[in-house]
């Protein structure tokens, strides 16, 4: 989980480290938007090798719940 929180947390430009925890409502956070979306799938497909689509990414509510999400597809 914590190699996973700290490719989450990579994706994102201005939001600081220590935001990224596994109950981190990350939809909610000012930075969030379209394009770290798109950054997130991509960088699940790379690292990962699954494919998330965009619409469980957005049903995901917690980072937590989008490392569970990858995990049931590895």
């Amino acid at each position: 989980m914590k190699e996973f929180i700290t490719n989450f947390a990579n994706q994102w430009d201005d939001t600081e480290a220590e935001v990224f925890t596994p109950d981190c409502a990350f939809h909610d956070l000012e930075e969030w938007s379209s394009l770290v979306g798109l950054a997130i799938l991509n960088m699940i497909v790379k690292k990962y090798g699954v494919k998330v689509a965009p619409e469980e990414l957005k049903a995901a509510v917690t980072i937590e719940d989008v490392y569970n999400l990858v995990q049931s597809k590895l």
